[in-house]
């Protein structure tokens, strides 16, 4: 499994940073944002590091679709199945942390405000 040593998400995988921890797969961990932007906001980041989903996506297809289900698994629990995944990719888009990571949003009716 790749790993960056300095790396928050690649640390809270490990269990060396603690979260709020909702679900896990041989693939992926789920965890609570901690600065929530709706009801239900839930990070879905691979086990494995990759520094974005564009990266994740070409190296392992597989692990992508992983990350996926568990982010439908977490909605299916927590918000009737009914959400929103946001993949941020690259600074400019608002990624701050450069492990890739779906945003799992829900809970409420969403609008739409994307800059």
């Amino acid at each position: 499994m790749s790993t960056v040593a300095q790396c928050l998400f690649c640390r809270i995988v490990a269990g060396e940073i603690p979260a709020d921890v909702v679900a896990e797969n041989a693939d992926a961990v789920a965890f609570r944002d901690i600065n929530p932007q709706a009801p239900l906001h839930v990070l879905v980041v691979p086990r494995e590091h990759h520094a974005d989903v564009a990266q994740l996506a070409a190296a392992d297809p597989r692990l992508l679709a992983a990350v996926v289900e568990l982010a439908d698994q977490v909605a299916g629990t927590e918000a009737d199945g009914q959400f929103r995944l946001i993949f941020n990719t690259g600074p400019e888009s608002g990624q701050s942390v450069f492990h890739a990571h779906g945003h799992v949003l829900g809970g409420v009716r969403l609008g739409w405000t994307p800059a």
